[in-house]
């Protein structure tokens, strides 16, 4: 069990050496955790779960993906603490304890990858491994106030994870910085090395900022000109997603639903496409690991235990439909971004819930966050997320009040005294946005991660010395 000083995120400690000390690998000099859904040769992958952890083996191989890290100079200091089965966003484990948000103590880490997201952001690792099927390096990225990735899906290997549903399966990685997220990268992607490239269109969905629920009143004007100077103004456009959807993905028809029509909080076309993904997990899920829990009858938490049970009663009815959707839906998102388009979203719906809410009170913000989510999961494009990083997200604050309006946007606290963010009663909490760009894109969304935020730095700094 985790130490307090741990925060609460690491199921165990261990020291797994680098295969090599050059300081010329990549990774030289840094530290990490791997999520208990990897296998590391030695140890029982635990998936959360002491009844799994009884019931297995300790691992004969190392997944890959820790190895590469290895390999490129990295030293793995444990295993994480993660939702049971990866079947959680929240974070919350009632058998291992819920690791402590470091940015909001009272609030959720965000799950299932929370023991990594919280060794990050509580600076106990330089870096860490995750996964994400239906949002779990996501939404803990954005809870915890750090940067993470959720990759194409199928780019980095997931041999040697414990699968939750195959086709959204992803590895992807925490840092606190885009600079320690794109040299992770470098060793995980097999096509990393991709010159910078401004990207021919920046496109914001009006309708996906209208699910948040926290206002931004007001940026500055050194951002303003941090903006033109990058792109121009021509390159930001604006789309009703939710309307382009339900126009150019007709296989969503049989998810539509007339409660999701009526939701104010719902994007009809969305509410299907997130119906549609949680369809198909529940029926990967079940055929994963329907017969260990029917023989083992695993003690789950609250919410874990009825969302495991439902699957198990999933059937093949609409799959053959699902698997239609998600290539018409990634062919029609290609069409909207083009070769480097970059559709700019909001992770989740706002803030952190509140520790041990009751889940019926969670039922509209994890509606409005799954609409949000499923976009990179069903079309498997990469999703790298900005959080509790003022600078690069008021980029983006900036480009949604300048040519959108009064948009719903807001992010943690501002650090700089000459820049005013007034955030009513939701200051001091990560908020994130995220950039998604087509399959195979992923090393083109890092490096222009890496660039906006070394920019929009130094303007924030030429603004405070002539300040004064």
């Amino acid at each position: 069990m985790a130490k307090a000083s741990d925060y609460g995120a690491f199921m165990e400690r261990f020291i797994l050496q680098p295969s090599s000390s050059s300081h010329e690998l990549p990774l030289n000099g840094l530290t990490f955790a791997v999520k208990d859904i990897f296998d590391v040769d030695g140890y029982v992958t635990g998936f959360g779960n002491p009844d799994w952890a009884r019931t297995h083996q300790a691992a004969m191989l190392t997944a890959p993906s820790v190895l590469a890290v290895l390999k490129g100079g990295a030293t793995c200091v444990g295993k994480t603490v993660m939702d049971e089965m990866a079947y959680s966003i929240n974070g919350e484990n009632k058998h291992y304890g819920t690791p402590t948000n470091p940015k909001a103590p009272d609030r959720v880490p965000g799950g299932s990858s929370s023991g990594s997201a919280v060794a990050v952001g509580a600076m106990l690792v330089d870096f860490s491994l995750g996964s994400d099927t239906g949002g779990s390096v996501r939404v803990p990225a954005s809870y915890c106030g750090i940067f993470g990735i959720r990759p194409s899906h199928g780019v980095v290997s997931t041999t040697g994870v414990i699968p939750m549903a195959q086709s959204f399966d992803t590895v992807g990685w925490f840092a606190r910085d885009p600079e320690i997220l794109n040299r992770v990268g470098h060793v995980l992607l097999p096509f990393p090395d991709v010159n910078p490239v401004t990207p021919n269109q920046i496109i914001i969905p009006e309708d996906c900022f209208r699910l948040l629920s926290i206002p931004i009143d007001r940026v500055t004007q050194v951002l303003v000109k941090s903006v033109e100077k990058l792109f121009g103004s021509d390159i930001v456009k604006h789309v009703i997603l939710g309307d382009y959807v339900e126009d150019k993905v007709t296989s969503l028809k049989p998810f539509m639903s007339k409660e999701n029509q009526t939701q104010e909080y719902n994007i009809p076309s969305l509410a299907a496409l997130s119906t549609a993904m949680r369809l198909l997990q529940r029926y990967e899920f079940k055929n994963n690991h329907g017969e260990w829990v029917r023989a083992v009858q695993p003690d789950l938490g609250p919410g874990i235990r009825e969302r495991v049970w439902e699957a198990l009663g999933t059937t093949d009815e609409k799959i053959d439909v699902c698997q239609s959707l998600k290539t018409e839906f990634r062919s029609a998102l290609t069409d909207l971004l083009g070769d480097s388009g970059v559709l700019v979203l909001p992770t989740v719906p706002g803030p952190p819930p509140k520790l041990q809410t009751d889940p019926t009170t969670l039922e509209s913000f994890r509606a409005r966050a799954f609409s949000l989510l499923s976009i990179a999961g069903v079309s498997g494009f990469c999703q790298v997320i900005l959080s509790f990083c003022p600078i690069v997200i008021l980029i983006f604050s900036l480009i949604i009040i300048n040519h959108l309006g009064n948009f719903l946007f807001t992010f943690g606290k501002w650090f700089n005294p000459q820049v005013s963010i007034p955030l009513g009663l939701y200051d001091n909490l990560p908020v994130a946005v995220s950039l998604l760009a087509k399959h195979g894109s992923d090393g083109f969304l890092l490096n222009l991660v890496q660039t906006l935020y070394g920019s929009i730095k130094e303007q924030v700094e030429v603004a405070e010395k002539t300040s004064y």
